[in-house]
């Protein structure tokens, strides 16, 4: 055998070795840049033996040529031991667990909470009692007629349901009179339908009134049907 030949087979085989157990991009290599020195020992060992085959002054210089090719071979390798998709040589944080997202360094991408969509909140529902239909209140008055008495009675059900967090009564008038008379008269009509509830039963924490006036017409003033839808009474109910 020639002296090329028995130089540049062991290296050949060496190398073949080499590159087989350590050539792997999918993280289930055994060998990588970071265990260049195991690559070094086998390539020892590999080159030695190799070199041995000749003579035992050829396995000293195979062990050497055999350290310095398996380690040179090993780090040159990129492999991806953590199997997070970045290439050992590229990866700033190479112990990233399985699964976890990567930036193009390797290292775990920030994590922030699900957003949460806030609840739709429920429409108010609005009940309105006016003097369209039957009247509520004596002229100028703040007392309940029987048959407002009676709306009241049958609005009971729906308003001690278990569901119903607030009630808020509204008083309204039409715009006969000046803005302040009707603005008291309008607070004492509220009060008085919300004592009414009061007294059938309907839980104190859950009711407020309050007056409008003449300032949030719902009709026109200026006919005796308008001012009649204007002479009204809301119950704003919130669940």
């Amino acid at each position: 055998m020639s002296v090329l030949s028995r130089t540049v087979l062991p290296v050949l085989l060496l190398g073949s070795l080499l590159t087989g157990c350590a050539t792997h991009s999918d993280g289930t290599a055994p060998l990588n840049q970071r265990t260049w020195p195991i690559c070094s020992v086998i390539g020892g060992l590999v080159g030695g033996g190799l070199g041995a085959i000749e003579s035992g002054g050829w396995a000293a210089g195979g062990a050497a040529l055999g350290i310095l090719t398996g380690g040179l071979i090993c780090y040159a390798q990129d492999g991806d031991e953590d199997g997070d998709g970045v290439f050992d040589r590229r990866d700033r944080c190479p112990d990233t667990p399985a699964n976890t997202p990567v930036d193009h360094h390797g290292c775990p991408l920030p994590q922030y909470p699900a957003s949460v969509k806030p609840a739709e909140p429920v429409p108010e529902e609005v009940i309105t009692l006016s003097d369209a239909g039957d009247v509520l209140f004596a002229f100028n008055k703040s007392d309940l007629t029987p048959a407002a008495q009676s709306k009241l009675d049958s609005l009971m059900g729906k308003l001690q349901s278990a569901d119903v967090v607030s009630i808020k009564v509204i008083g309204h008038t039409d715009s006969v009179g000046s803005d302040t008379y009707n603005q008291t008269l309008s607070e004492r009509r509220a009060s008085s339908v919300a004592a009414y509830l009061l007294q059938q039963g309907l839980a104190p924490g859950k009711l407020t009134s309050e007056g409008k006036g003449e300032s949030q017409p719902v009709a026109d003033n200026d006919t005796e049907e308008g001012r009649a839808k204007n002479r009204r009474v809301e119950l704003h109910i919130n669940r």
